[in-house]
C-alpha cells in the first residue's frame, strides 16, 4: 500500500455527558467514513471531556466542597478501559473498517488518566497510551502514565504512535517514539494556539513522519448551564478553538489548520514520503551520535501495590 487516506475529526465533547459524546463520536465517524479513510484521529479527552476554565476548587493547602463535587462529576463521566464504552468504540471502528485513535478520560479506581485508545478495523482495542506528563492544573485531576503504555501499533500501511498535547514538547519522549519507528504520529490535543502548527511541522520534519493532530472545538453553549468557566458564560465564547492539522514528513501542510467550527480534514498520504525524508535525516539512525548521546526508557509498569501470594 503506497498511499492511504487519513481523516482528523475536530469536535468538542458533550461535557459531563458521556452517552451523548459517544453518540457524537458515532455520527462523526460515519461522516469521516465517507472519504474511505484507513485512519481516523479524534482529539484529546474527547470521551470524558476537557473542562477548560474551571479550577476544581483548588487553593494551596485547601480544596473546596464545590471543587470536590466538580471532580466527582468528572470522575463519573470518565470510562473504564476496557468497558462498555470501549466496546462501543470498537464497534464503530469495525463498522467502518478503519483504524481509530481517540482521546478519552480513563477511570482506574479513584484516579483518572488522559488516555489515547487505538482501535483496529476489526473492532479490537489494540492498545492505550496514558499521558505521561499532565500539564499544570491537569496534574490535580489526572494521574501520570508510565512507560508501559507507550505503544506503537504496526499496520499494513505504517506504524501508528501517539503523543498527547504537550507530550509533543518533550524531546526525550519524541526520541523514544522515533526509535519505535512511528511513521504516523497522532497528536490528539486541546492546544488551540497558533504556535501548535509550528510544533506539528517541527515533529514531522524531525521524525520524518506524517503528523495528524486533532483538536477539540468547544463553545460555552455546548456545555451544561451549571458549568461556569473563567472565560465567562456568554454562549458564543469559544473555550477550545481547534487548529487540527495534517503535515507530511518534509513539513508540508497537507490539511490547513481548521478553525472556527467543528469539522473534518482529510488528506491523502504518500507513504513513500517517509523513506524520501529519511534519506538525509534519521535522528535515531544515521543522523544520531550514540557515542555521545544515549537514551534509556523504562517500559516496566509501576504499580503502587504488589500483592504476593504464597
Amino acid at each position: 500500500m503506497t498511499k492511504i487516506t487519513a481523516a482528523i475529526v475536530q469536535v468538542g465533547s458533550c461535557l459531563f455527558d458521556t452517552p451523548r459524546t459517544l453518540e457524537k463520536a458515532s455520527v462523526w465517524c460515519a461522516r469521516a467514513a465517507e472519504s474511505k479513510p484507513q485512519l481516523v484521529v479524534f482529539p484529546e479527552a474527547f470521551i470524558g471531556g476537557y473542562p477548560k476554565g474551571i479550577d476544581f476548587g483548588a487553593r494551596l493547602g485547601s480544596r473546596s466542597p464545590e471543587g470536590r463535587d466538580d471532580f466527582r462529576r468528572y470522575w463519573e463521566a470518565a470510562i473504564d478501559v476496557p468497558g462498555k464504552e470501549t466496546a462501543f468504540l470498537g464497534e464503530i471502528a469495525a463498522q467502518h473498517k478503519f483504524h481509530l485513535v481517540i482521546g478519552v478520560i480513563e477511570r482506574d479506581h479513584g484516579t483518572l488518566y488522559c488516555t489515547a485508545l487505538f482501535f483496529g478495523p476489526d473492532g479490537s482495542c489494540l492498545g492505550k497510551h496514558r499521558k505521561v506528563m499532565p500539564t499544570a492544573l491537569e496534574r490535580l485531576v489526572w494521574g501520570f502514565g508510565d512507560g508501559s503504555t507507550m505503544p506503537v501499533i504496526k499496520t499494513d500501511f505504517g506504524t501508528i504512535g501517539t503523543a498527547i498535547c504537550w507530550e509533543n514538547y518533550m524531546p526525550l519522549f519524541r526520541t523514544a517514539m522515533y526509535a519505535k519507528g512511528v511513521t504516523l504520529w497522532c497528536a490528539p490535543t486541546v492546544d488551540d494556539r497558533d504556535t501548535w502548527e509550528i510544533t506539528m511541522r517541527h515533529i514531522a520534519v524531525e521524525g520524518r513522519c506524517f503528523v495528524l493532530s486533532a483538536c477539540q472545538f468547544l463553545r460555552r453553549s455546548d456545555c451544561p448551564a451549571d458549568f461556569h468557566p473563567v472565560q465567562g458564560d456568554d454562549p458564543d465564547t469559544v473555550l477550545i478553538g481547534g487548529g487540527s492539522i495534517i503535515v507530511s514528513p518534509l513539513g508540508q501542510v497537507l490539511s490547513a489548520p481548521l478553525r472556527g467550527s467543528e469539522g473534518i480534514s482529510v488528506a491523502e498520504l504518500d507513504l513513500g514520503d517517509v523513506a524520501r525524508g529519511k534519506y538525509d535525516l534519521d535522528v535515531v539512525g544515521h543522523y544520531a551520535r550514540p557515542d555521545l548521546f544515549s537514551l534509556s526508557v523504562d517500559e516496566r509498569p509501576k504499580q503502587p501495590v504488589e500483592l504476593i501470594r504464597i
